[in-house]
């Protein structure tokens, strides 16, 4: 078969590579559409991969071309998503269902082979049906969708107070979504370009706020009457947004953290002591999942892009690309701030 196959950094070629065959418990998936992620960039460019020559890709969706012996979920013609992490099922973590802490987990698109492949074979349980109704390209982001929701479950989030979200790319935007959904008063996202607050009021913001501005932060205190937020997400991971999400914080708020950071982060005495003085309570999020494994984080996913609540914009993407041209999509990634939201690749 064809995939995007990554051999040393910066040095991916759409090449010949060997076509995985099902075993007994596993699905075959024809693969339609795949996502590049933001941790598929340093792997790329960074020398951050695990090891070469590897196939990477972990947000992916397609229809299922072969099942082996004992498979039971889905059949041949299905439309299926996959779920990237693997957990080890048998750890202290596993067994409380915090997967995403396995310590010996494996994980499709960086530690084995991914979806920037005409075809990929993983295990049932990974294996997510969807309605044939979504679009492949929707698809691709229910792995984005799943780490929003992990977000959320982090924080015990409740519905009815004020939202903040920091940061309109596609984490930012679902976490918003997921926030409306579940019972937000309001929610109001923040980011530095035009474009990208347009799509988040588009796709639901109530209100939306370019931190460029310099009274941003007193047009943000008038949203809650001077309180602060009762839920802040982070998921820019800058400094700016960390420090951002303590300052906008009410007393007793819940503030998450789900953007990754790509360099050192610095806060001042009197930063760092919003989270004392107004007690919040500030936690992380990483990756996904749920007991029973995968978690309703996937079944919620489908139910809501099929019902129309979780809304789909092709902006999400910041642009599409044929498989072939693999080397030119990761290029766009060199210059900085140019990429907003996913690049996506459509698999024939």
């Amino acid at each position: 078969m064809k995939a995007a196959v990554l051999y040393s950094n910066e040095d991916i070629r759409y090449a010949d590579w060997p076509e995985p065959e099902v075993a007994p418990g596993t699905v075959k998936i024809a693969v339609k559409a795949a996502g590049i992620c933001g941790s598929d960039v340093p792997r790329v460019l960074n020398n951050a991969a695990h090891y070469y020559p590897i196939v990477l890709g972990h947000e992916f969706s397609g229809i299922v071309a072969d099942v082996g012996e004992g498979v039971t979920k889905v059949k041949p013609g299905d439309h299926v998503c996959g779920v990237p992490l693997k957990p080890c099922m048998k750890c202290p973590d596993c067994a409380k269902g915090n997967f995403s802490q396995c310590k010996h987990y494996s994980f499709i698109g960086s530690r084995e082979q991914g979806a920037f492949a005409e075809y990929i074979v993983i295990p049932e349980i990974n294996a997510v049906k969807i309605d044939p109704e979504i679009s492949f390209e929707q698809g691709a982001l229910f792995e984005p969708s799943s780490v929003c929701m992990h977000a959320m479950r982090c924080t015990d989030y409740k519905g009815g107070g004020n939202v903040a979200v920091l940061g309109c790319g596609t984490i930012g935007i679902f976490t918003m979504q997921w926030a409306k959904i579940f019972g937000a008063r309001t929610v109001t996202s923040f980011a530095t370009s035009p474009k990208s607050l347009g799509l988040a009021s588009r796709m639901g913001a109530d209100y939306t706020i370019n931190t460029k501005d310099e009274d941003f932060f007193e047009k943000a205190m008038e949203i809650t009457g001077g309180a602060g937020f009762d839920y802040v997400f982070e998921s820019a991971g800058s400094n700016f947004t960390h420090v951002l999400a303590l300052k906008l914080a009410g007393n007793h708020a819940h503030v998450c953290y789900v953007g990754t950071p790509k360099s050192p982060l610095t806060f001042t005495v009197n930063e760092w002591e919003n989270l004392n003085r107004k007690e919040l309570k500030v936690t992380g999020s990483w990756m996904s999942g749920a007991a029973p494994y995968p978690g309703s984080d996937w079944e919620l996913t489908d139910r809501c892009f099929a019902d129309g609540r979780l809304k789909y914009d092709p902006d999400l993407f910041h642009a599409v690309y044929p498989l072939e041209q693999c080397a030119d999509a990761f290029q766009e990634y060199k210059t900085p701030g140019k990429v907003k939201g996913r690049i996506l690749f459509k698999i024939s």
